[in-house]
């Protein structure tokens, strides 16, 4: 097959192109300019193209000649904006998916694949959370998910993938775990919520999308799991990559909103819109969004060490952090 991506130079975008080109496959990856020090598979072909901005004859010209196309772009919540940041994410995320489809299936591109938030699935499953109506990030992958359904029909087929937490690393990038690790280096003591998460590791994720063209149902969207894990067992084995001894102590769910909705005084001041609303966040936080593994079983996940994969990440930000090393961080792209 020939395989075009957006946003293949990314962690899931070349880990996907990786797979594939190990399978026989030529891909594409429409990218704007990389750092050097990015790893990236040798054999994926590079066409600098801001898709965001591209004519949409430009956007022909690529998918021409095509036989999938995957979206691996855009932002997510940790990306911050100024208020409405639901203008952002149509910016990021939404217009330049409806862009890329329309101009896949004119090219007769016959497949599609999506990748979305495992926030998605929960939407949808625990109407009673109103997670759409509380929080823009999660309202604009459901938009995402609908927009890109619309397009499926028999001559093309359109597969999205609800990600979870995410752990591997991409040699020359920032980890997504940075985050975790900033916060757990300097305190004594670790407090932390009750609840728990579906995980995967990259390369799984690279799997999944070649999977879903192989495999995949058409308009179906798979939320995907390898692992589910309770936060302190997470944390414990990002502390032991960091090579530190701390307690881990669970918070009652009441100091835990507390918290999370002192963060919304730190958005204020800042002039920042979040995309999770951190006044009602706390009562997904603090939940197991465990993912059932049958849901996925489709597309035929390959067994990886999660744990492995947990310690990679967090080392590799923690040296960062401690270097200061020079990354390539999603910001870079905007």
């Amino acid at each position: 097959m020939n395989i075009l991506i957006a946003g293949g130079t990314g962690l899931l975008g070349s880990c996907a192109a990786e797979v594939m080109i190990n399978h026989g496959h030529q891909v594409h990856a429409l990218t704007l300019p990389v750092s050097k020090d990015l790893k990236l598979p040798n054999q994926m072909f590079l066409h600098m193209c801001n898709f965001i901005t591209a004519s949409q004859d430009e956007l022909d010209g690529y998918m021409k000649g095509m036989d999938a196309f995957i979206f691996a772009a855009g932002v997510d919540e940790r990306v911050e904006f100024k208020p409405p940041v639901s203008e952002a994410y149509m910016y990021y995320n939404i217009t330049p998916l409806q862009r890329l489809l329309t101009s896949a299936k004119k090219m007769g591109v016959k497949q599609a694949v999506v990748l979305g938030s495992y926030f998605s699935y929960f939407a949808k499953t625990w109407p009673h959370l109103k997670l759409v109506e509380n929080h823009p990030y999660i309202a604009s992958r459901i938009k995402q998910e609908n927009i890109a359904f619309s397009y499926a029909d028999d001559s093309f087929s359109v597969i999205v993938l609800e990600l979870p937490y995410i752990f591997g690393i991409q040699e020359g990038r920032k980890p997504v775990w940075s985050i975790f690790v900033e916060r757990f280096a300097k305190p004594h003591v670790i407090f932390f919520p009750k609840g728990g998460t579906a995980m995967v590791t990259t390369h799984q994720v690279g799997v999944a999308i070649y999977h879903a063209l192989l495999y995949g149902i058409n308009g179906k969207s798979y939320p995907l799991v390898s692992v589910n894990m309770p936060w302190k067992t997470m944390i414990r084995h990002a502390l032991k990559a960091m090579d530190m001894n701390k307690s881990v102590i669970t918070i009652p769910n009441w100091l835990a909103a507390l918290g999370i909705k002192s963060m919304q005084k730190n958005y204020t001041k800042k002039g920042i819109e979040p995309g999770l609303n951190p006044k009602t966040f706390s009562k997904l936080m603090t939940a197991y969004t465990y993912i059932d593994p049958n849901l996925c079983a489709d597309l035929r996940l390959p067994d990886d060490d999660i744990v492995k994969a947990i310690h990679a990440s967090m080392s590799y930000a923690y040296q960062i952090m401690n270097q200061k090393a020079e990354v390539v961080d999603m910001k870079d792209a905007l």
